[in-house]
């Protein structure tokens, strides 16, 4: 069964505006291979944008004080990301890369991803996505400082307007030491693989 169960019930405006849609780009909503398409739309728009259901700071609440005197950065390369273009509402998909250099406490690993998910799951600007997930990590676990790099392409930009599929936007928000240090924020890109 997928995120939203096939029993929740569907306004019935969002789908005629499904059926609106499919009409004016030029096809029949009423045949056989569209019929359903309102349905699963609708199904697939709540799933796309289910980050607006959950706080994403909320998964960086339990944390772990006896770390052993572990006082380096703690990464997670290579996040996949989904997110959609507020402007188009279609992908941005790429990978985020998350650090962090912790004071006292650390969070379990797949939080950090689950943050990612959470803020890519709204429509979005990669900038403002970027942010988002740096932010929320400073205002929960406090740490010494953040690092977040975010690399996608742009289904806005690779399926339509200028057609450029291969071209990547890397987007990055620096917090605490890995702003204000030059060593320590070389030491997380050097990490991150730049």
């Amino acid at each position: 069964m997928s995120y939203m169960e096939r029993d929740t019930a569907i306004p019935a405006e969002v789908l005629d505006a499904v059926r609106t849609m499919i009409e004016w780009a030029g096809d029949d909503p009423t045949r056989e291979g569209l019929v359903d398409t309102p349905n699963r739309v609708a199904r697939a728009y709540k799933e796309f944008f289910r980050g607006y259901d959950e706080d994403p700071k909320a998964h960086l609440e339990r944390t772990f004080e006896e770390v052993g005197g572990y006082d380096e950065i703690v990464l997670l390369r290579d996040i996949p990301l989904l997110s959609h273009c507020e402007h188009h509402i279609v992908p941005i998909t790429g990978k985020a890369h998350v650090a962090y250099l912790p004071k006292n406490r650390v969070v379990g690993v797949s939080k950090l991803a689950r943050v990612v998910y959470g803020y890519g799951r709204r429509l979005q600007v990669q900038e403002r996505l970027t942010a988002q997930i740096a932010e929320a990590i400073e205002e929960v676990l406090q740490p010494q400082g953040v690092a977040v790099v975010i690399e996608a392409t742009h289904g806005c930009m690779s399926t339509r307007g200028v057609e450029a599929p291969s071209v990547v936007m890397t987007t990055s928000r620096m917090l605490g030491v890995f702003r204000d240090d030059h060593k320590a924020r070389q030491e997380a890109m050097s990490l991150m693989g730049f």
